[in-house]
């Protein structure tokens, strides 16, 4: 497997009962900084693996992304002699984690207090909607329906005249995977200091609602409230891309100096002179006027002119790109992002790692396994004997 051994994760080895997205997401930076992770699939396979587009009907480009560095152990988790394996696998793995809700897994035999003894050292990692200990633990979810209880869908509609939207990105997945992937290293790192496992919680919803509330609390903040809990410049209908004479450009202008150079070279027009483009609380305390009239300054000069005054002035600003003119844009050429490579699924184009170590640089891995490709390998390693191995093919508990 490319990669396997390589990153400051090598050695940790991982069972992955996760499935979709934000378990996988998770799943998948382990695996590129270097762990070995042993995806643990039912006889369907994860629901991604039909996701379009793909030359193979069971490997969607998605699945074969964000499942990239594993591998696959095919199982029949409701047969006790896959239960069984699972507990067995687990003696001398260092993580468990899943994205089932809790009554499911408890179901499967294969919860926290299952795990912890066959291996009190193990770090059990639960992904699921809602946390356990309140009245909608046992609600489904996904990526929309989350965005949605959580305020996200609410505060795009702030953006787009009071029409709910979501975000165009699986953003509760992936934030709430990201989470998951630093809560585990988090707990690994404490294991060396006291050598104890345990638990772990990362439900979506309350992950959510706790990224929104970096800038959205706001006001809200005090008790009393001294504002409503949204972040004016954040919710503005004015904050948009700015159109110029011949197309859009993203720009930030923030902090005092930058005003400054802006309004320097545009030669300090009058408008500029209005107080409430004086300090940053002004500028919040009137955002969407600020922002217009911006607006109104950018609409008389085409994309290039500006993009060279912002350089000049040192504004942070950008063209608007598109994911396909990403694909071959210069910064990521340049610093080798987008990695090609001859795989037995095709030729294929991967996201780098965004990461680097100076001394443990994590590696993209092959992509995502074929559905039981590396049963025997990792049964084997696992000490199982070969007349225990086909014991199990034969029962069906393992998938063949």
């Amino acid at each position: 497997m490319s990669g396997k051994g390589l990153g400051p994760l090598a050695g940790v080895k991982v069972l992955d009962l996760t499935s979709v997205l934000m378990g996988p997401y998770a799943t998948q930076i382990f695996a590129d900084l270097g762990a070995d992770v042993i995806k643990i699939e039912g006889p369907a396979g994860d629901t991604t693996r039909a996701i379009p587009p793909g030359p193979e009907a069971t490997r969607g480009a998605m699945f074969l992304n964000v499942n990239r560095g594993k591998r696959s152990l095919a199982l029949d988790l409701k047969q006790a002699a896959a239960r069984d394996a699972v507990l067995r696998l687990a003696e001398g793995a260092d993580v468990f984690i899943h994205s089932m809700r809790a009554q499911a897994i408890a179901r499967l035999g294969l919860d926290y207090e299952a795990l912890r003894a066959a291996n009190p050292k193990i770090i059990y990692a639960n992904l699921y909607g809602y946390g356990r200990n309140g009245p909608y633990r046992d609600y489904p979810a996904y990526d929309d329906i989350v965005q949605a209880a959580s305020g996200v869908v609410d505060l795009q509609a702030r953006l787009s005249g009071g029409e709910p939207t979501y975000v165009a990105n699986v953003i509760a997945d992936k934030v709430s995977g990201l989470t998951g992937a630093y809560a585990v290293i988090a707990a690994l790192f404490a294991r060396e200091r006291t050598g104890l496992g345990q638990e772990i919680e990362v439900p979506m919803f309350e992950t959510m609602v706790s990224f929104a509330s970096v800038e959205h609390l706001c006001g809200s903040l005090f008790d009393p409230p001294q504002g409503p809990p949204e972040y004016p410049r954040a919710t503005s209908p004015s904050r948009r891309p700015y159109r110029t004479a011949d197309g859009h450009v993203g720009v930030m202008i923030y902090n005092d100096k930058q005003w400054q150079a802006f309004f320097c070279e545009l030669g300090n027009p009058p408008w500029s002179q209005d107080p409430m483009f004086a300090s940053l609380r002004s500028r919040t305390e009137n955002i969407s006027e600020v922002l217009a009239s911006v607006a109104r300054e950018l609409a008389t000069r085409s994309t290039a002119e500006w993009m060279d005054l912002f350089r000049r002035a040192e504004i942070p600003a950008t063209p608007i790109a598109s994911m396909e003119q990403l694909l071959h844009d210069p910064h990521l050429v340049e610093t080798g992002f987008w990695q090609e490579r001859e795989t037995e699924a095709g030729r294929l184009r991967y996201p780098g790692i965004p990461t680097t170590f100076s001394e443990t640089p994590g590696a993209i891995g092959d992509p995502g396994p074929v559905l039981g490709a590396d049963n025997m390998a990792v049964l084997d390693e696992a000490g199982f004997s070969p007349e225990e191995v086909s014991a199990l093919v034969a029962s069906g508990a393992v998938i063949s």
